[in-house]
């Protein structure tokens, strides 16, 4: 019998540009612009200097640019391009019944991989929706977040499948490649739950640089367990539960269902923090006179970032711990009126006016809205004056939401603003022009620009981004 890594191995063989509609590769060129600031905006935060400061203690040097300057290797490469993709957790994500995932995760690998073979803008587009379909199509059919398991583990399939495409792997070393990623690489899911750490911005990097690692030993020839899947003790029998996929029947269109983040919050929070805002300019309401703010949100929201399931969201003393608290982003966004990377510094975060506002934030399930997730992101968010008044809205979604898709020239402009104290306007348009056409421009261009992010020589350090 034929193994699912060997059918998942010829899927991501077969696949081509062609493959790729117009509008999924539109979106997939909008990911790439929006994982890129997300990226160049979070250069000299402090876990990725401690990346920064492993790589170059050890290993100087390699044929993968780094984000900000300088080369590695393509692993660390991955890691390190990747954690900067993730930290400021205002990449794409994409969300199923039982799991959610960032698919943009894969873009520091497969970029590493892709650069070595000194292929396309084309090349690293197909070699990058293979990873998004992998890593969602497993997203879809075998969750693993109730089972205590991690999105990390699904992403190290998607990686693994998209540095396998980008290097040209064939069939058969993909499926070993496969095998290797997915019997060495299950995070757990304690890493987003009670204390919040460093890990949570790292553990998708660290995935996915050991999914470029299996990629390079199986192109050398090493082989993998390939009844991963099915085997005795394999995915489906210890992780995920029974699940199936019809990989000769897959496309490469899931792009076109992740999401866009237009507020640095959790992606569960998109659509209260936009009802929030919406209602805060409304009714031109001032923060001293809100006397709690009342959420009705889906049990995934709930669960993971509203105090249920995953811990109390009300103890909020760094980055990590208040970018995944409902509490905590509604309060930022009542007082400041945005929700930006400035409402997750330090200093922002220890101040009275918002330590005090988050605990009167009061985050309740809503079955209703639990029936329609995730075809829609529905809440309704009320703001209690303190007089005794109360002012609602409802949302079924936010713009960059699948049923909302934000255009290029929106995310140009979060782009803009989440990169521009790391590169100048004219580097930043550069990125920008490249992306927009990036099938038909060599890949070499794209990296070049990416080097030069950042005050580099000199790696300078805004200490402002870093975590207590």
């Amino acid at each position: 019998m034929t193994t699912v890594a060997a059918r998942l191995g010829r899927f991501v063989e077969r696949a081509s540009f062609e493959d790729l509609s117009q509008p999924a590769r539109e979106a997939l060129k909008i990911r790439v612009l929006d994982s890129l600031g997300c990226a160049i905006g979070a250069l000299g935060a402090q876990p990725v200097r401690a990346v920064r400061g492993h790589i170059d203690d050890f290993a100087r040097s390699g044929p993968s640019t780094l984000i900000g300057g300088g080369t590695a290797s393509p692993d660390l490469a991955a890691l390190h391009n990747g954690a900067l993709v993730r930290y400021l957790d205002f990449n794409d994500s994409y969300l199923a019944p039982g799991e959610s995932c960032h698919p943009s995760d894969n873009l520091g690998a497969v970029l590493a991989a892709a650069e070595l073979r000194g292929t396309t803008g084309r090349d690293l587009m197909t070699a990058l929706a293979v990873s998004y379909q992998v890593q969602c199509r497993l997203s879809d059919a075998a969750p693993v977040r109730a089972r205590g398991f991690d999105h990390t583990v699904q992403g190290a399939y998607g990686a693994a499948a998209g540095v396998a495409k980008a290097l040209g792997l064939d069939a058969q070393r993909t499926a070993h490649a496969l095998a290797i990623a997915g019997a060495s690489l299950n995070g757990l899911r304690v890493t987003r739950t009670g204390r919040l750490s460093h890990w949570k911005g790292l553990a998708a990097p660290f995935a996915a640089a050991g999914a470029t690692q299996a990629a390079f030993l199986a192109m050398r020839g090493v082989t993998g367990p390939l009844e991963v899947f099915e085997g005795k003790k394999g995915f489906f029998e210890t992780i995920a539960g029974p699940a199936h996929i019809a990989w000769e029947d897959e496309d490469l269109e899931r792009v076109r269902g992740t999401a866009l983040k237009r507020y640095n919050a959790e992606v569960h929070a998109q659509s209260a923090v936009e009802g929030l805002l919406e209602l805060r300019a409304r009714h031109g309401l001032l923060p001293d006179e809100v006397a709690s703010i009342e959420l009705d949100t889906f049990a995934v929201a709930f669960h993971i970032i509203g105090g249920g399931e995953e811990g109390d969201k009300t103890r909020v003393a760094t980055k990590e711990e208040a970018d995944h608290s409902l509490p905590y982003m509604l309060a930022a966004a009542m007082l400041d009126g945005k929700l930006t990377p400035e409402q997750y510094v330090p200093e922002r975060i220890a101040r009275d006016d918002v330590q005090a506002l988050l605990r009167r934030v009061r985050v309740t399930m809503h079955d209703a809205y639990s029936a329609r997730f995730p075809a829609e992101v529905p809440c309704r968010v009320s703001v209690v004056r303190r007089d005794g008044s109360t002012v609602s809205l409802e949302k079924r979604d936010y713009l960059g939401y699948p049923t909302r898709p934000m255009p290029w020239s929106e995310v140009f402009e979060k782009f803009r603003l989440t990169a521009n104290d790391r590169a100048d306007d004219a580097l930043l348009a550069g990125i920008a022009g490249v992306v927009e056409g990036l099938e038909d421009a060599p890949l070499s261009r794209l990296t070049g620009l990416l080097g030069r992010a950042g005050a580099v020589p000199g790696w300078h350090i805004d200490e402002r981004r870093s975590p207590s």
